[in-house]
């Protein structure tokens, strides 16, 4: 792997840790339908994240597609959690907007 791929899949990690972590707090907190979007949101972006680390090691002609949409489900989750107050989803925000970057630089790259 170069570094690229290796910045890429750390963070890309971090943001699957931080998603599934956001996830879980969300629902206990006291308005879970108040987070719906929220809760919805991490998963997607959780599972995107969980394909992106699976193809890493393999030589899918998929593979700038797949980190290409998960640039989008992180900006999609950074979105709405940052629209929340809770420390989980500022974190989680912050993981998404740099696996976001990471994402599209490895495109670009």
């Amino acid at each position: 792997m170069n570094e690229t791929l290796d910045t890429l899949v750390d963070k890309v990690v971090a943001c699957q840790k931080a998603c599934n972590n956001c996830f879980d707090a969300c629902l206990r907190e006291e308005h879970v339908a108040m987070m719906a979007d929220c809760i919805r949101t991490d998963r997607e972006c959780a599972d995107m994240c969980g394909m992106v680390v699976a193809f890493s090691s393999r030589e899918s002609k998929l593979f700038p597609e797949l980190v290409a949409l998960c640039a989008k489900a992180c900006d999609e989750c950074a979105t709405e959690c940052e629209k929340h107050d809770h420390d989980h989803c500022q974190e989680c925000a912050k993981a998404c907007r740099e696996c976001e970057a990471a994402c599209k630089a490895y495109v670009n790259a």
